[in-house]
């Protein structure tokens, strides 16, 4: 492609990338490791890699808030987004504009000259050079897919955190945790912090850290917490911090995501000290739009874009933590290569009213398949007022459709759980933001 033909627009780059390389996803190192050497990249400040099969997007934004809080200056990368591109890299808080974005995907062009790059790997290397220019006390990236193969572990990490290891994307790490686990813990370098967060590591994990001679933070053995209703705290390696508040982000399961935090913070305190006070206000401040979001207004609206059985389970216990709501109506919708079974088997006994979405896309699957699905699960439409059961399925060709079906027969008080995917909760907030507007402002 001659510089006469590249797009001009930051649509037209994504669109491009979205069709050019033969594989959507297309795992190794050799032809993107191939293009970050000649680029030259070199990337600045402490740089933190995290890894897992959930709570990877909210480890980075609570280590980015808690950095922040504490006065430095951050990189973050999150993937994939719910609205934007831009929301994938952000220094200091702030998404990079299109504007300054162009330049970058012209440099990766201009230096990949025929080595083919999937979309990830392209605007991966375009993270890297955006980092790479500014004067960054820390970086914090999230993994996209495994670790040994993604392309973000070009990078040695100087403290590197799996949040959690379960069974997903298995066509290409493996079918049991053990093998996920392994492809995972190749984030972990020699000599430097490893952090693993699942209350549960799998022995792979363990040897693999233990046989590269990283320095291996276990949950339970090298860290741990605790907390009441009010607060909670961490003790770790001869420190206790106490007194501290929930992290803004809304799930039981957030604490395990902090404590993986304070233990990486804990860890490269030489280099990044924060104080309490920095864990406290970063911790309070932190946002990450679809992660048990819960919405203002009557009925209550649940965005959660967990879309695999072990982030359905973590989904249900959050859901058994809020206040009665006589009905529960699910805008469900994922995608064709998800455990979509799996996910129902969770939701089965939590939800009334399904109401299936199509998903767009060679991924996405219908909303006739999701209601097979749930067919197949037992789950049908059954009235039967002498056993209290009220129970339907019905399909939507869109989420934010569905999402507006199930604002017209909730009551007041029931709840609405839109949640499968990303795109699901994506496609979902065209409805989402005409029902805030619709809402009055309270006093």
């Amino acid at each position: 492609m001659s510089a006469f033909t590249l797009p001009t627009t930051l649509d037209g780059w994504l669109t491009l990338l979205e069709t050019r390389h033969a594989k959507p996803i297309d795992l190794g190192l050799e032809r993107v490791g191939e293009v970050y050497r000649r680029l030259g990249i070199q990337l600045p400040g402490v740089k933190f890699v995290v890894a897992g099969t959930n709570g990877k997007g909210s480890t980075c934004a609570m280590l980015d808030a808690i950095l922040r809080a504490a006065g430095y200056r951050v990189g973050l990368h999150t993937s994939p987004h719910l609205l934007r591109f831009n929301e994938r890299i952000r220094i200091d808080g702030e998404e990079l504009s299109d504007e300054a974005l162009l330049p970058l995907f012209e440099q990766v062009e201009l230096a990949r000259g025929d080595v083919s790059l999937s979309y990830f790997e392209f605007t991966t290397l375009v993270m890297f050079l955006a980092f790479s220019r500014e004067p960054l006390d820390a970086v914090v990236m999230e993994i996209g897919l495994g670790g040994r193969l993604d392309a973000v572990n070009l990078v040695d990490a100087d403290c590197a955190i799996v949040t959690s290891v379960a069974i997903d994307h298995a066509q290409w790490l493996g079918n049991d945790r053990e093998t996920i686990a392994l492809e995972k813990a190749h984030i972990f370098r020699p000599d430097r912090p490893a952090i693993c967060s699942d209350p549960q590591p799998p022995q792979s994990l363990v040897r693999h850290a233990e046989e590269i001679g990283a320095d291996l933070w276990l949950l339970g053995r090298d860290y741990n917490y605790a907390g009441d209703r009010q607060q909670w705290a961490w003790t770790g390696r001869g420190t206790r911090r106490s007194g501290l508040a929930y992290p803004a982000l809304r799930g039981m399961n957030q604490l395990l995501n902090a404590s993986g935090v304070l233990a990486a913070l804990q860890a490269v305190r030489g280099q990044l000290p924060v104080s309490a006070q920095d864990i406290r206000r970063g911790l309070s401040l932190v946002e990450m739009p679809g992660r048990f979001q819960v919405l203002p207004g009557q009925p209550t609206i649940i965005l959660d874009v967990g879309h695999n059985p072990h982030a359905a389970g973590h989904l249900v216990a959050n859901l058994g933590n809020m206040a009665y709501h006589p009905a529960t109506y699910a805008v469900f919708g994922m995608l064709s290569d998800k455990d979509i079974d799996g996910v129902i088997a969770h939701l089965a006994n939590h939800v009334d009213h399904w109401i299936c979405c199509d998903l767009p896309g060679p991924r996405g699957t219908t909303a006739r398949m999701l209601a097979d699905h749930l067919h197949m699960a037992g789950i049908d439409d059954l009235v039967d007022r002498r056993k209290g059961i009220d129970r339907s399925v019905v399909c939507s060709t869109t989420p934010d459709e569905g999402l507006r079906l199930a604002r017209r027969q909730a009551g007041p008080d029931d709840r609405i759980i839109v949640f499968g995917s990303f795109l699901t909760v994506a496609l979902a907030l065209p409805a989402v933001r005409e029902d805030l507007s619709a809402t009055p402002p309270s006093n």
